[in-house]
């Protein structure tokens, strides 16, 4: 897969971008999903300032990805945890 040249919009703002074909899916997904959080807090909160809102933005969709990352770790640590258990439990019954 080669590189190709894409233009995304961000808060009425072009960007050109050089990306690999196979990034091109989650980067317009990334700019919808910023350009969607924009527009909420458009509407929520009297901010009229563009570079206002993408600070907002910002803060929150990096909080939302630690919140998500926090919840990974807990998942993967519960998840060797009872693989460990069933380890110790094994070996003890096979008197290893």
């Amino acid at each position: 897969m080669g590189k190709i040249s894409l233009k995304v919009t961000i808060a009425g703002r072009t960007y050109p971008l050089n990306i690999s074909e196979k990034e091109k899916d989650a980067v317009l997904s990334a700019v919808s999903d910023i350009n969607h959080s924009i527009e909420k807090l458009k509407k929520s909160y009297a901010v009229k300032d563009p570079q206002d809102l993408i600070a907002m933005t910002a803060l929150q969709l990096v909080m939302k990805s630690d919140s998500n990352k926090g919840n990974e770790t807990s998942s993967s640590s519960r998840e060797l945890e009872g693989i460990e258990k069933a380890l110790a439990d094994l070996s003890n019954k096979l008197d290893i």
